[in-house]
């Protein structure tokens, strides 16, 4: 941007679109009328750089990252842009000239519902980081009509409904008609003079949806491309003048089926399906597009490597690998050898799990019957790998009459990365073992990162003046300029505005999120929060053990020095994951009993907010003093939570699994509580059996704790609903609750007393924000951009 504007031209132009664009007069405008003019004035300040982006883009003929990930969970658009631009100021002053609460404009914004979790919310900080590092971008993703689900809970359990944020205009996006694709399903393949064709059965068109994503000071915005489904007819005009309108509408109902749920349930045949469709739908709109793009500028495919990379999150998108050769061979006649060899040129993939089930596999008659093609492409593509790498048979991508995705995105792609130190290095030693000794200079660690432009300076306004105050502001864009905090870290008078931040976010949160759920919080207990997608390997009942086993502690002792504390749960689990949702009824049971207990309640307090999505965890983090990173070793990829939390002044309980090594390495072992068995030792625990049984008969809390479930004394003396939860951690505990359960316990008895001792807490958590540069999402962008995509920042 060259000249920012004033707070009275910020006033005019939302006054204008109140009236141009909302057809409103002020006099009759409502919050959500008020809303959507000041994010339109803030669009029309983003068009301007994001067309020179895409202008500067082309005219230099610079090389493009595109980003394919079934997640962007984008959270809030307004408050985020108004800072990146550089605009809160004036804006503040805008909409007081207004008469506007700003708060409860941003407020009315809805989140966008486009992601689960972590994957989706690091797709979302590589947007934002990649606009600010002037990096030519492109994200692909699905336009989804209602996202994950909207979490409530009924009787303690979790009850999904449709999310409904596309019920109202979304101002942030640009409808592309002209951008739109078909993409085919089923048919079969006919050979045509020694050419394959594919006759799909079924068609639908994807239309591009744009929304810019505008980087730090505005100079820059990329495009998050998100594709919404069509029908290629609208409807059987013959067959509903016939009187079979149901049929006749069949077109309409399979392309808005496509957009409208993210991860279908694929407990079923027709689920599965479903998915796969999503998937194919997502990607092979993406890959035309590319190509499309790639050939209005060059007139030569051999260039693709060189002005193309393109990036897989995770295996949902594996399918570009044999969708790209399809398109090369098929509608441009390249040989299959040239094919392969442009596509791994230009392919990339990024493991985000180490858990097997997680890796997505599909079976050969699925996938044959939905994709025929492609499947005839992935039989070319694993034989050609058999015979060029010499491998093992046990390794291949077709195996057990499945296709393995995992396999499949590795063999197809230049560089495969994981996303903490730990994860790459167990990429190698486990999942992708045998093809990391076939191709030991495939596989790169990336750590992750996450934008501090929303996670610190938006979600933390008086964290953010401290820091500007304490160290000026270029920590904004240069993270690593945090370190010179550590020069304020034995300075009393700095300390005191630390707790007098944190106290003021969690006096926020005590009078609005947690009033909400009749939770009276001390806002000078500990804060103690765990947000995650709930999962066994995360270990939310590990924590609800402890939690038990603590309130066990204080009955028995009520007039001893407890320290305080407040647990936060926030999370959801996919529908069809039954033992998660158990692991939500027994958090609740478990709050409902201890939160009215006269005797305790002083000393411990649980919440559980339902529908955790951006906009919580943006009020939660700031207000946290304690962050639980407690998965089972080796199973954790990353996590994003953890360094979020540690840039706001959180310390961590955590085990040593994913980027916690890191954070841990980073911020000293003396400001971090480790506990639990390393990732080697996970694995001799496991494989001995008994242990389960052997860790609980050694401890005393946790057996009474279980017994108590089991008693029913926290579900009205009816056991039967965790039956099946006690029997898996007593006889299976595949991810070793009991066996760090004393240590946790033990560890969390040293931050009840770390807590007591307030300046020594405040030193630490300074030391944590000092030290947490690092985990920058700018600066993994910058090791994508060097290691993977090869990629240069074009100047303007």
């Amino acid at each position: 941007m060259t000249q920012l504007p004033s707070a009275q031209q910020l006033r005019d132009q939302i006054l204008y679109h109140l009236t141009h664009t909302q057809g409103r007069g002020s006099e009759f405008a409502t919050t959500f009328d008020w809303r959507l003019a000041v994010s339109y004035t803030i669009r029309d300040l983003i068009v301007t750089p994001w067309m020179a982006a895409i202008r500067a883009s082309r005219d230099q003929g610079a090389k493009r990252v595109y980003y394919l990930s079934m997640e962007f969970l984008i959270g809030r658009i307004l408050g985020d842009a108004i800072i990146n631009l550089g605009l809160d100021a004036a804006m503040d002053e805008a909409l007081d000239l207004l008469g506007l609460d700003k708060q409860e404009v941003l407020d009315n914004e809805p989140d966008a519902a486009l992601g689960n979790g972590g994957l989706g919310r690091l797709a979302a900080c590589f947007m934002e980081s990649l606009s600010s590092l002037q990096c030519p971008a492109f994200g692909y993703g699905i336009r989804y009509e209602h996202g994950l689900f909207r979490q409530r809970f009924e009787a303690g359990q979790q009850v999904e409904t449709p999310e409904d944020w596309l019920n109202q205009p979304h101002p942030w996006e640009f409808v592309r008609i002209d951008y739109s694709y078909t993409v085919g399903f089923k048919g079969h393949v006919e050979d045509r003079d020694g050419r394959a064709v594919w006759l799909p059965g079924e068609s639908v068109v994807a239309r591009a949806y744009d929304t810019p994503v505008v980087g730090w000071e505005g100079h820059w915005a990329n495009t998050l491309r998100l594709w919404g489904a069509h029908p290629t007819t609208l409807f059987d005009l013959h067959r509903f003048n016939a009187g079979d309108h149901a049929a006749a509408s069949e077109p309409e109902a399979l392309a808005r089926t496509l957009s409208r749920v993210l991860y279908p349930d694929d407990g079923t045949e027709s689920g599965k399906e479903l998915r796969l469709k999503q998937e194919y739908f997502l990607t092979s709109a993406a890959l035309q597009d590319i190509l499309r793009r790639f050939l209005a500028e060059h007139d030569d495919l051999s260039l693709l490597p060189q002005k193309v990379a393109i990036q897989l999150n995770d295996t949902h998108p594996a399918i570009a690998g044999p969708e790209l050769m399809r398109l090369l061979m098929d509608e441009h006649g390249l040989d299959f050898a040239e094919a392969r060899d442009l596509a791994r040129g230009t392919l990339n993939y990024t493991n985000h799990t180490l858990l097997p089930e997680a890796l997505e596999r599909w079976s050969t008659w699925l996938l044959g019957r939905v994709l025929p093609r492609h499947m005839q492409i992935i039989q070319m593509i694993d034989e050609d790998h058999r015979k060029t790498s010499g491998r093992p048979d046990h390794v291949a991508i077709l195996r057990h009459d499945e296709v393995q995705m995992g396999e499949l995105a590795f063999i197809m792609a230049g560089k495969v990365n994981g996303v903490s130190a730990l994860h790459t290095d167990l990429v190698k030693e486990t999942v992708f073992a045998d093809l990391h000794r076939l191709h030991p200079d495939r596989i790169v660690n990336q750590t992750n990162g996450v934008t501090p432009r929303r996670w610190l300076r938006m979600s933390n306004p008086a964290l953010a003046r401290l820091l500007d105050d304490s160290i000026g502001t270029g920590w904004t864009k240069d993270l690593a300029q945090l370190s010179r905090l550590e020069a304020h870290a034995d300075d009393a008078a700095f300390l005191d505005r630390l707790r007098a931040a944190k106290r003021a976010n969690k006096v926020v949160l005590a009078n609005g999120l947690l009033a909400g759920l009749g939770i009276k919080a001390d806002p000078d207990a500990i804060f103690d929060v765990q947000v995650k997608r709930i999962h066994e390997y995360k270990r939310q009942l590990l924590n609800i053990l402890e939690a038990i086993a603590l309130w066990q502690r204080i009955h028995d002792d009520p007039n001893a020095d407890w320290t305080p504390r407040l647990k936060i749960f926030g999370g959801k689990a996919a529908p069809g994951y039954w033992l998660a949702k158990t692991v939500i009824h027994l958090i609740n049971d478990v709050a409902a009993t201890i939160n009215k207990d006269p005797v305790t309640s002083k000393f411990l307090q649980i919440a559980y907010p339902p529908n955790y999505n951006v906009s919580m965890a943006e009020d939660l983090i700031p207000a946290a003093d304690l962050s639980e990173q407690i998965s089972t070793a080796g199973k954790e990829a990353s996590g994003t939570g953890n360094m979020k939390f540690t840039m706001n002044g959180a310390l961590t309980i955590g085990t040593l699994d994913g980027a916690n090594v890191e954070i841990r390495e980073h911020v000293g072992a003396e400001n971090f509580f480790l506990f639990g068995l390393t990732a080697d030792e996970a694995a001799r625990v496991r494989a001995r059996p008994g242990h389960a049984r052997a860790a609980i008969e050694k401890s005393e809390d946790l057996r009474a704790a279980l017994q108590m479930i089991a008693e029913g004394k926290f579900s009205g003396g009816r056991a039967d609903p965790y039956f099946s939860l006690l029997d898996r951690t007593w006889h299976d505990d595949p991810f070793l609750v009991a066996s760090d359960f004393e240590d946790y316990f033990a560890t969390q008895r040293k931050v009840d007393a770390a807590y007591r001792d307030a300046p020594h807490w405040d030193r630490m958590a300074a030391l944590n924000i000092a030290r947490s540069g690092f985990f920058s999402s700018d600066r993994t962008i910058r090791g994508y951009m060097q290691d993977v995509w090869h990629i240069e920042p074009v100047t303007l």
